[in-house]
């Protein structure tokens, strides 16, 4: 039995065009959809031409949005000693320490922030939690830059807009690209950066077809294909 969709919900898919669209033509679409009375998250979805069950096609990176993520600023959690307690406290990190942030969060199950980042020499004691913060996407990891000495610089890209992305067991990435409310011009500046850095973590065991499918959507409205020269110029960039 075919579900139900609300008034609002087939309005806003009547507006898209069953058609790939450019990036500069699917934003208005999208924002002319909205019928929720919040301001949306905007969210880029590529489907890749990898098999994630091989560890040399895995697809994963960072990348820091133009224009940040709009909304709150990301709590920031740091796990150092020494002097690099001091700079991550003079940094901005709303939570900070050593052993004992280990300890609260592996008897607490305690997650209460969005990005952990921890110095090469507190790796040994963070690796316990691999079980709270793994199935989280919390654990630190140096290919994201969460584990590193300069922890000044990676609270700063972090709370600049700083996302992470990568390719799930279904091989499609996630991210989201900014709010509703963003100018056009704020979005697709967004947009490309994931995807042009999307483009370039492409793993040199991928064959045939890399970027297959790109879609925007927003939190509650419908999805808009876009077009594959889409990625195409966002990999010349």
């Amino acid at each position: 039995m075919a579900r139900k969709v609300s008034k609002n919900v087939a309005k806003a898919r009547a507006l898209v065009e069953q058609r790939p669209y450019s990036l500069q033509d699917a934003i208005p679409v999208l924002q002319q959809a909205k019928f929720a009375k919040f301001d949306e998250t905007v969210d880029l979805t590529l489907r890749l031409g990898v098999d994630t069950r091989h560890a040399d096609q895995m697809v994963r990176g960072t990348v820091v949005l133009p224009h940040g993520l709009g909304g709150k600023s990301k709590v920031v959690a740091v796990i150092a000693s020494g002097e690099n307690l001091r700079a991550a406290e003079a940094a901005g990190a709303e939570f900070v320490g050593g052993e004992d942030l280990v300890e609260k969060i592996q008897k607490e199950s305690w997650t209460g922030f969005d990005a952990l980042i921890a110095t090469p020499d507190m790796m040994r004691s963070v690796g316990k939690l691999g079980k709270v913060l793994g199935p989280r996407g919390l654990m630190p990891n140096p290919k994201t830059g969460t584990v590193t000495t300069d922890v000044a610089s990676a609270i700063a890209e972090i709370k600049a807009g700083k996302v992470e992305f990568r390719a799930d067991k279904t091989s499609l990435v996630h991210v989201p690209v900014g709010k509703l409310s963003f100018t056009p011009e704020k979005i697709a500046e967004n947009a490309l950066s994931v995807i042009s850095a999307v483009v370039k973590a492409k793993p040199s065991a991928a064959k045939g077809k890399y970027v297959k499918r790109i879609v925007l959507s927003s939190t509650m409205g419908p999805g808009v294909e876009l077009e594959a020269a889409t990625a195409e110029a966002a990999g010349k960039a």
